[in-house]
């Protein structure tokens, strides 16, 4: 079982508090926001932008650091964007995911930011990403030396953690209610539909979990193979096993001796299917699934929405994940 780690007054119940300092300055009038008298509010990228989104509504003009079709931890930020940080009334963003916005929200200045890493539970275990829960929990130590995090350049998450918390819809409704709780102090007037649209999207995240739950609740096998770990939080609230090939960089190049290993756990394990994302190269996957005799599959980690995507949005991509979780896990 992973370790869990609280980050220091990061509680839920407290992103209100959390977000009334960050805010003061604008807590007492709407802000002057965009030119048409909206709040101007910057992403990071796609997660935080559909967060924006919804929460605002036509009260928020939304802008995202990342363009669709850019992975983005390997992000660049140009001088544009950093004065535009600097312009934005709020700046949604996940500390460590992307080092270029972290450096470029300090630069900048911006009081108005919302750290989403601050709003839920953020796992202690390392940048691999590995699930092993249950009968599996012995196998998590030797994850060093089996390349589990091998040719990981980034620093992810809190403590080199796993930064992609969004795709737990239950930790994702939690940011979301901090996002809207920051909302409703840079803009005061409009508070009222900044809370009726934080609760409706709360109701679908919750309605969203409670599908993965009952469709992921009898399975022939538990684990997954997958080239970008970026499934941890995924794997530990619904009961599966994670096995990324590479660690939550997807263009590293696992060892041969990991590649083996995957192997003899897919047949041990019963997997059927290698999946591998649409932001980054399926060789890898292809090549594990050709030696082992499996499929391979789309499952895709959100971090940003183009015309390859399972879907339009947030819920439509994460309903495709959960089918083809079914498929590949032999759902009954």
């Amino acid at each position: 079982m992973n370790v869990r780690r609280l980050i220091p007054a990061a509680a839920l119940a407290g992103a209100l508090a959390l977000a009334a300092p960050a805010l003061t300055a604008c807590s007492g009038t709407p802000s002057a926001g965009a030119a048409d008298g909206r709040l101007a509010v910057t992403a990071s990228f796609y997660p935080m932008q559909f967060l924006a989104e919804q929460i605002g509504g036509d009260r928020v003009q939304v802008a995202s650091l990342t363009k669709p079709g850019v992975e983005p931890h390997d992000l660049e930020i140009t001088p544009k964007q950093t004065a535009q940080l600097g312009e934005s009334d709020v700046v949604l963003y996940l500390k460590g995911l992307q080092p270029a916005v972290d450096e470029a929200v300090a630069q900048a200045g911006v009081k108005n930011t919302v750290d989403a890493a601050t709003l839920t539970k953020l796992d202690a275990h390392g940048p691999g990403g590995h699930d092993h829960e249950g009968a599996h929990g012995e196998e998590a130590g030797h994850s060093e030396e089996a390349g589990h995090s091998e040719g990981d350049g980034h620093s992810h998450g809190e403590a080199g953690g796993d930064p992609h918390v969004w795709l737990d819809p239950s930790k994702y409704a939690e940011i979301a209610k901090g996002v809207g709780a920051a909302l409703e102090k840079a803009d005061p007037g409009h508070a009222a539909d900044y809370r009726k649209n934080t609760d409706e999207l709360v109701g679908k995240l919750t309605a969203l979990d409670t599908e993965f739950k009952d469709g992921l609740k009898n399975t022939a096998t538990r684990t997954f193979i997958t080239t970008h770990a970026a499934f941890g939080y995924l794997a530990e609230r619904y009961g599966l096993d994670q096995e990324g090939i590479s660690g939550v960089d997807p263009e590293s190049e696992p060892s041969p001796a990991r590649m083996k290993e995957l192997q003899e756990r897919a047949k041990k394990e019963n997997v059927t299917t290698v999946f591998f994302e649409t932001l980054a190269s399926d060789k890898t996957a292809k090549s594990l699934a050709a030696d082992a005799g499996l499929k391979t599959d789309v499952l895709d980690p959100l971090e940003g929405i183009t015309d390859k995507s399972q879907g339009a949005d947030y819920f439509e991509v994460m309903r495709s994940n959960l089918k083809n979780l079914q498929k590949a896990l032999g759902a009954k």
